[in-house]
């Protein structure tokens, strides 16, 4: 059994061919939790006997009390495989889809995910997303089947009706994966039984096979079906000890930071790959510039802010002095971390291939880019997901209030999936997640962990702002008259706004030629010419420049783009986010001189032409809906309809193997607060739903002009658009 310390763990940092970086993900209830203990186990690092129940990377009290994972957890194991030690950087993410977005930032970190299925429940909607999210950010995945004594005890299969079970799971996960995988890894990315990239067991049993292992060690699924039966099951720990299998199996099919990140960099990072921070990137080089993203921030009750993520390049020293390229500000390293679980453990220098923790980063937030100087940021971490559940949160007490707002703003950085806004004016406090229990869990640990009585207003939805057709040119004057800004908004092409949603279009401001990027245009069917003027893709919208000969149109572009970005954030109608527009900037006449066209006279100027421009484009108000998947018993067919029915739902799919019911529906968000409860009085308590994926349609014409009106009511806005600007 392996060791740990931390000479250990230092000793193996700066050979990147014994490292990898993994995360275990799956759909909630899969085992990930009792995986990640089984491993921790093997490593010596907790009791054999307690594996499985300590639940150990789950350290929050609510996460203990819920029974599921909500913060992803990092770790650093040493683990010996076939007389190696390996250096095994691990994450544990959460399973439920409110938390969806701890998985998403947790991918930047790795390079391989190790897919978790329930062997009775199969590929799960949740298993789809995660490999759609491990896939985007190009990390390799493997499967573990787990659960198997479930197939045994619960459904009695035969070794031959257990195998064909087997096939159909990882049939289904290989369907899906080809079926999303980037061009260049298509049929190589596939899981196979043959080679050992997919494994089964029971990760409460403690117990894992492999084909390899089997044909090695001549075990079969007879021999355990038999285990069971004979209640010796506890020996299969001793045959086929879960790490063991395990860990071969992420050594062997998962890469090391230095093969990963010859294909993961031209994906995540935009920069100059010729350039001598671009080589350092692609050769995992711990002696090149230093290339570190933020993943996650942890609010340490001693240290303050500690900056999780992963070092690409160079080498991170204690004491340092680092370039925070998105807050564009030099600042010093304090200290430097390696994972055990909840413990930190310090070192003085950590090198490229690594995941590590930063004391000192102010300020920082997930997706921020650490450097020694400045270079062009990683691309931003693209959530699957938007908030779409909002509800107001207020102090009980007014002295509290100064700690709410401090409270809320540390909430943001720990979880970028919440938005939070902060309205001075108003003393409002408005805090955005995924869904009803995730605003949950934030309030109660806003009340529990950060000590601040809160109540909240019922939950409420974040709509979005769209147009329907081309508008008129719209012209926007500058406050002194002196600059003129022509402007035309149009709904975005469906294939663009989807390869945006889809993360195939990086969204950033475009300041330079890039080749890929025009390319993937080209291919969405964009004018190659155009393709060229595109000058921002923020939050499914676009900028593009048409403007011929402008003399200074290099120095007021930035102030244009900031322009469109807060109109997209607040649109005119209800100040919802927009969703979907194009913006053509078709002309500008400027003054000569700069003093005349700073910010406070092209901001306005281009603000309320944008907002004339979706009006004039007849702009209307989408609401979010989600897809999901209800799993019940197939007598409650009727009242599950007529529950999609009454929610203005509409059903697309319903299948019925045996006794059970699987029905995949479109539901408002609006109309699904209390769902839970509605499906369980609906189905005698034995229905669940899962949430499959999100879009926005546009609000039925009857309910928009009640919508807006309630959107601006709640706000403070007057019932009307007098005020555009």
């Amino acid at each position: 059994m392996a060791t740990q310390t931390v000479d250990k763990i230092k000793e193996l940092m700066i050979k990147p061919e014994k490292i990898r970086n993994i995360a275990i993900c799956a759909h909630i209830d899969h085992g990930k939790t009792t995986l990640s203990d089984n491993l921790l186990a093997g490593a010596g690092m907790i009791s054999e006997e307690l594996a499985g129940t300590q639940l150990a990377l789950d350290f929050h009290e609510d996460e203990q009390e819920r029974g599921i994972t909500i913060d992803s957890a990092n770790v650093n194991m040493v683990h010996n495989v076939d007389g190696e030690d390996y250096l095994i950087n691990l994450i544990d993410t959460p399973g439920h889809v409110d938390f969806g977005g701890d998985v998403t930032r947790a991918m930047r970190a790795v390079d391989g995910a190790i897919v978790l299925c329930d062997a009775v429940e199969g590929v799960m909607p949740q298993t789809e997303t995660v490999l759609k999210q491990a896939l985007r950010e190009r990390v390799k995945p493997i499967l573990f089947i787990n659960k198997i004594d479930r197939l045994i005890k619960e459904l009695k299969l035969g070794p031959e009706a257990m195998q064909e079970r087997l096939v159909k799971i990882i049939t289904d996960v290989n369907k899906f994966i080809s079926s999303i995988t980037p061009e260049e890894f298509k049929g190589k990315w596939g899981v196979n039984v043959q080679d050992g990239s997919v494994g089964f067991g029971s990760a409460f049993h403690k117990w894992a096979l492999s084909f390899p292992y089997m044909k090695k060690n001549n075990i079969s699924f007879k021999d355990i079906i038999e285990a069971y039966n004979g209640d010796k099951y506890k020996e299969l720990c001793e045959k086929a000890p879960l790490h063991k299998v395990f860990l071969e199996m992420v050594v062997k099919h998962l890469p090391n930071p230095v093969e990963a990140q010859k294909y993961r960099i031209p994906k995540i990072w935009h920069g100059e790959m010729d350039s001598e921070i671009g080589k350092s990137l692609i050769d995992c080089n711990p002696k090149g510039g230093i290339a570190f993203i933020v993943t996650k921030i942890i609010i340490d009750k001693h240290a303050g802010e500690v900056a999780a993520g992963r070092l690409f390049s160079g080498t991170v020293k204690q004491g340092e002095e680092v370039y925070m390229n998105l807050a564009k500000r030099k600042i010093r390293t304090q200290q430097i971390n390696v994972y055990k679980g909840a413990q930190r453990l310090q070192v003085d220098e950590v090198p490229a291939g690594n995941i590590l923790g930063i004391v000192g980063l102010k300020d920082a937030f997930a997706g921020e880019t650490v450097s020694l100087e400045p270079i062009e940021p990683f691309e931003a971490i693209k959530h699957l997901f938007e908030p779409v559940v909002t509800k107001s949160i207020e102090a009980k007490k007014a002295s509290d209030l100064p700690r709410l707002v401090e409270v809320l703003k540390q909430v943001s950085k720990e979880d970028p999936t919440v938005v939070i806004e902060i309205n001075e004016d108003t003393g409002e406090n408005l805090i955005s997640g995924m869904g009803e229990l995730h605003l949950e869990v934030i309030e109660n640990r806003i009340v529990s962990e950060k000590g601040v009585d809160v109540k909240s207003s019922p939950p409420i939805v974040v709509y979005r702002e769209s147009v329907l057709k081309e508008s008129v040119e719209i012209e926007g004057k500058s406050p002194n008259k002196h600059n003129k800004f022509y402007i035309k908004v149009m709904p975005l092409e469906d294939k663009v706004y989807d390869a945006i949603k889809a993360g195939e279009l990086p969204e950033m401001r475009i300041k330079k030629k890039d080749n890929a990027l025009l390319e993937k245009l080209r291919e969405l069917g964009v004018d190659a010419k155009e393709a060229k003027k595109f000058k921002d893709i923020f939050k499914g919208n676009v900028l593009v420049d048409a403007t011929r000969g402008i003399v200074h149109i290099g120095e007021i572009i930035e102030m244009v783009m900031d322009a469109f970005e807060e109109v997209m954030k607040e649109g005119p109608l209800a100040r919802e986010p927009g969703k979907g527009v194009k913006v053509v900037l078709a002309d500008t006449k400027l003054h000569e001189d700069a003093i005349h066209r700073g910010p406070a006279q092209v901001l306005p100027a281009v603000r309320s032409a944008i907002k004339g421009a979706m009006l004039n484009a007849k702009a209307l108000i989408f609401e979010p809906l989600q897809i999901v998947q209800i799993e019940s018993p197939a007598d409650f067919m009727g009242d599950i309809s007529k529950l999609v029915q009454n929610k203005r739902g509409q059903l697309l799919e319903m299948n019925q193997e045996g006794a059970h019911l699987t029905v995949r529906a479109k539901l408002p968000v609006a109309e699904m607060f209390g769902i839970t409860s509605d499906l369980r009085s609906a189905t005698s308590g034995r229905g669940s739903y899962f949430i499959v994926d999100q879009m926005f349609e546009k609000l039925p014409e009857q309910l928009q002009d009640k919508v807006k009106k309630q959107i601006r009511e709640r706000k403070g806005l007057k019932p009307d658009l007098n005020e555009i600007v």
